[in-house]
């Protein structure tokens, strides 16, 4: 089992390629009739697939030709709550001390 942490984004890109590639053959289509779809080139496509660079508009353009948008949510949640304002919003607990008993005056 390999952890995606701990690869290089050479290796993320790899990766990121590999699950289009799937992607794209689960859905049963070529990568000419995707790339049309897609209005990128052939070779756009493959690079993608490939891993061997891309652009953010390549990406998001096969993604919505392969029908696949949720995609972009995936990479990118949007936060509902954030957690730094959790640590700010919230007061650490405090110790409660008793007030102190007045001392008698020595006679």
């Amino acid at each position: 089992m390999t952890y995606i942490a701990f690869k290089t984004p050479e290796e993320l890109q790899n990766v990121l390629g590999a699950h289009l590639r799937q992607l794209r053959l689960s859905r049963n289509i070529g990568q000419r009739a995707a790339a049309d779809k897609a209005g990128i080139s052939e070779k756009a496509l493959r690079n993608l697939e490939s891993g061997r660079g891309s652009t953010v508009e390549t990406l998001l353009r096969t993604l919505k030709a392969l029908d696949f948008l949720e995609g972009i949510e995936m990479l990118a949640p949007e936060i509902s709550v954030n957690p730094l304002a959790l640590l700010h919003s919230s007061k650490p607990a405090q110790r409660v001390r008793r007030p102190r008993k007045p001392q008698r005056a020595a006679q």
